[in-house]
């Protein structure tokens, strides 16, 4: 399973494409938001996760545009923003997948519970897809 991983921060980034490598994803980043439209039309991931505050065009811009145009507007979006939940519901209804608090991502240093987070998503998504469970790795 390929993700598009959108987020500004250096050490944001590498953590949470370090855990999602070791879980045995495919990843591929992006670190603004014109460069998030680039990726998600030429590597046509199977989810993105979208930080909200960006460079260049901001994270509702870019789910917007993403949920606009044809060849990405099936693509998953899992919101990750250091936002409150406050913007939960008008992102969903914008057509986020889910909206996750980064500060729930990393409780510990060296912890990183987005993979484990993904696995739950992933699988309700798939379930109102169709899809086998089979596709989603798991963490062991």
């Amino acid at each position: 399973m390929k993700i598009l991983l959108v987020e500004d921060s250096l050490p944001i980034r590498r953590a949470n494409e370090s855990a999602l490598l070791k879980a045995g994803y495919e990843v591929v980043c992006a670190e603004d938001g014109e460069t998030a439209l680039r990726q998600a039309q030429n590597e046509k991931p199977d989810l993105i996760l979208l930080d909200m505050i960006l460079p260049k065009m901001s994270g509702p811009d870019v789910l917007r545009h993403l949920k606009s145009e044809p060849q990405t507007a099936e693509i998953p979006v899992v919101v990750l923003s250091s936002l409150t939940e406050k913007n939960r519901q008008k992102l969903m209804d914008e057509g986020a997948e889910e909206y996750i608090e980064k500060n729930s991502l990393m409780p510990l240093p060296g912890m990183n519970l987005l993979p484990k987070m993904l696995e739950n998503i992933i699988c309700r998504i798939n379930r109102r897809r169709g899809v086998a469970f089979s596709d989603v790795p798991i963490q062991k």
